[in-house]
C-alpha cells in the first residue's frame, strides 16, 4: 500500500512530506494541500504546503550538490539511474495505487506507466553514457583563409539546476522523462509535481532516494502554485525549466528570463481521413486515440476531419465501438473513468452545451455523474462551435465533415496548437504531402497520435511548445557546448 513499507518515511500521520537535502521533511508553514480523489470527490491525500524560504534552501542545496555531481563519472551516474529504475519497477504496485486514487487512471494503465518509467530511466542512462562520452575535434584549416594552427575540442557540460514541472496525467512518466536526462547530464534537479499526482511523484522520488543519489541532488517541493509557482519559475537559481502542461507554460516562458526552456503545452490533434482509408483501422484508432484515459492526453485525437463521402460509414463504425466502452471506476479498469476535477468536468460540459445550442449531432446522449462523463461523439460539428478549436481534455470528440484535402489541412493549420496530427490513407504519396503541409510537430500516418516510444523526438509548433523532448533531445537540451582551443605556434599537418 501507498505510504507503507519502504515508503513509510515519506508519510507523517496523514500528510506526505516533501523531499530536500536527502531527507523527508515537514514544512514550517504548518499548512497542507488536499488532493481530491476524482472518483469519490473526497480528500484522498494531503501534502506539505512548502514556503518560499524552503524553496530558497532547496535551490541552494541543489546548486551545491550539482558541483559535486558534475565530477561523478558517467558510468557511476548511469549505475545509480539503473538502480533507481529497478527499485521503481519493483514497487510499481503502491505507486500505481496512487495514480488510481489521485488521477483516476485505470489500474492496468497505472501499472504500465510505472514500468514504462523504469524502462525510460534505464534507456536514458545507456544513451547518456554514449552521447555524453563523445566530443568533437575540429581543425582550423577547414575554414577558408586559415592554416592548421588551431585544434578545437568540444564537449557537452551540464547547465546546473533543472526545474521540472510535469502534468497531472502522467505525473510519474513525465517526471522521470525530465529527471533522468537531467541527472545523467550532470545536473541537479528540483521537481514541482502537479497537485493531482503529487503523491505518486513523491513515491517515485523515494525510489531515487533508495538508490543512493547524493543529498541535495534531487528535491521535490509540494505546495500551492499561487504561493510558490512563480517563485520557482522566476528563481535566479534555476538554470533551465522543463514544463509539461497547459497554457500556464506561456506565462512561464514570458517570465523565465534568459534560460533554456523545454515546453509541451497541449494540442488540438487532428485526424484527417481520406476516401481510400481503411475505415475499420480508422475507427479503432479513433477509439484508442480519442477516448483512452478519458481523452486526458495531449496527444489524444481532438478532432476528426473526414471526407464527406465516407463520413456516414465511419461515424457508424465509431458509434458501435463507443457503445462497447466500459464506463466506471479506475479500480475496475474501466475504459472511461472520471476526469481529474470538477472544474475540468464543468469545462467539458460547457463545450458540449455550446455544440448542442449550435446544432451538432449527438451520436450518444450526453450523460454526466459528478466527474464521470460518458463518451460522446459529436457529428456535423462546424467551425463556429467551440469544440472545433478548444481542447476538451475529456471523452468528447467532434467530427467535422470536409469536401477536400485542402479543407482538412486548412482547419488543422488554423488552430493555435501544433502538437501532433494523423492522416489515414492507403496512398503514401498523399500521406507524405499532407504530412508536410500540416503545421504540427509530429504527423502519424495510419495511426493515432502518440507520445512515444520515449526515445522518439516529441515537440510542438506554435502554442504547443518550445524545444523538443525524447531521450536524446532532452539530454542535449540539458547541456551546453564547451570548447577548448589549442593554439599552435606554426601550422601542423599529419603527413600519413
Amino acid at each position: 500500500m501507498a505510504g507503507t513499507g519502504v515508503f513509510s518515511d515519506i508519510l507523517d500521520g496523514d500528510v506526505y512530506k516533501y523531499y530536500a537535502d536527502g531527507e523527508w521533511k515537514k514544512s514550517s508553514s504548518g499548512k497542507t494541500v488536499a488532493i481530491i480523489n476524482p472518483t469519490t470527490r473526497k480528500t484522498q491525500y494531503k501534502v506539505q504546503a512548502c514556503t518560499q524560504e524552503e524553496v530558497n534552501k532547496v535551490m541552494e542545496s541543489a546548486k551545491t550538490a550539482q558541483k559535486s555531481w558534475a565530477k561523478t563519472p558517467l558510468w557511476k551516474r548511469a549505475e545509480l539511474l539503473h538502480k533507481a529504475a529497478a527499485i521503481l519497477k519493483e514497487h510499481k504496485a503502491p505507486i500505481a495505487e496512487c495514480l488510481v486514487k489521485e488521477i483516476a487512471k485505470p489500474a492496468k494503465d497505472a501499472i504500465t506507466e510505472v514500468v514504462r518509467s523504469g524502462d525510460l530511466i534505464s534507456y536514458t542512462a545507456e544513451e547518456g553514457v554514449r552521447i555524453l562520452g563523445e566530443g568533437k575535434f575540429l581543425v582550423s584549416d577547414s575554414f577558408p583563409g586559415n592554416q592548421r594552427t588551431k585544434y578545437c575540442l568540444t564537449s557537452k557540460i551540464p547547465l546546473g539546476v533543472i526545474l521540472a514541472i510535469p502534468p497531472f496525467n502522467y505525473p510519474v512518466n513525465l517526471a522521470v522523462s525530465k529527471i533522468a536526462p537531467a541527472l545523467i547530464a550532470g545536473n541537479s534537479l528540483v521537481l514541482k509535481p502537479p497537485t493531482q499526482g503529487a503523491v505518486s511523484a513523491l513515491h517515485m522520488v523515494h525510489c531515487f532516494h533508495l538508490a543512493g543519489f547524493p543529498k541535495g541532488l534531487i528535491s521535490c517541493v509540494t505546495g500551492k502554485g499561487s504561493e510558490i509557482g512563480d517563485f520557482l519559475t522566476m528563481h535566479p537559481g534555476v538554470n533551465c525549466i522543463s514544463f509539461t502542461g497547459g497554457d500556464t507554460g506561456i506565462a512561464i516562458s514570458k517570465k523565465a528570463g534568459m534560460i533554456p526552456l523545454q515546453m509541451e503545452l497541449g494540442g488540438k490533434d487532428a485526424c484527417i481521413v481520406l476516401e481510400d482509408a481503411d475505415l475499420d483501422l480508422v475507427a479503432a484508432n479513433i477509439i484508442k486515440g480519442g477516448f483512452s484515459y478519458s481523452g486526458q492526453r495531449c496527444t489524444a485525437v481532438k478532432v476528426v476531419l473526414v471526407m464527406e463521402s465516407v463520413a456516414d460509414v465511419l461515424v457508424e463504425k465509431v458509434k458501435a465501438k463507443v457503445a462497447k466502452l466500459r464506463v466506471g471506476a479506475p479500480e475496475d479498469d474501466c475504459d472511461i473513468t472520471p476526469v481529474v476535477s470538477e472544474s475540468s468536468a464543468n469545462f467539458i460540459e460547457g463545450l458540449v452545451k455550446d455544440a448542442k445550442e449550435k446544432g451538432a449531432t449527438f451520436c450518444q446522449e450526453y450523460k454526466r455523474d459528478g466527474n464521470l462523463i460518458w463518451p460522446l461523439l459529436l457529428d456535423n460539428v462546424r467551425p463556429d462551435m467551440r469544440i472545433a478549436w478548444e481542447e476538451p481534455f475529456g471523452p468528447v470528440l467532434p467530427v467535422i465533415r470536409i469536401n477536400s484535402i485542402e479543407e482538412g489541412i486548412h482547419h488543422c493549420n488554423a488552430s493555435n496548437f501544433g502538437l501532433q496530427g494523423c492522416v489515414f490513407t492507403k496512398d503514401v504519396n498523399k500521406a507524405i504531402l499532407i504530412s508536410d503541409a500540416m503545421e504540427t510537430g509530429t504527423v502519424q500516418i495510419n495511426s493515432a497520435p502518440a507520445r512515444g516510444p520515449d526515445h522518439f523526438p516529441f515537440q510542438g509548433l506554435k502554442d504547443s511548445g518550445i524545444g523538443s523532448q525524447g531521450v536524446t533531445n532532452s539530454i542535449n537540451m540539458m547541456t551546453k557546448i564547451k570548447s577548448t582551443v589549442i593554439n599552435l605556434p606554426t601550422p601542423s599537418y599529419t603527413m600519413g
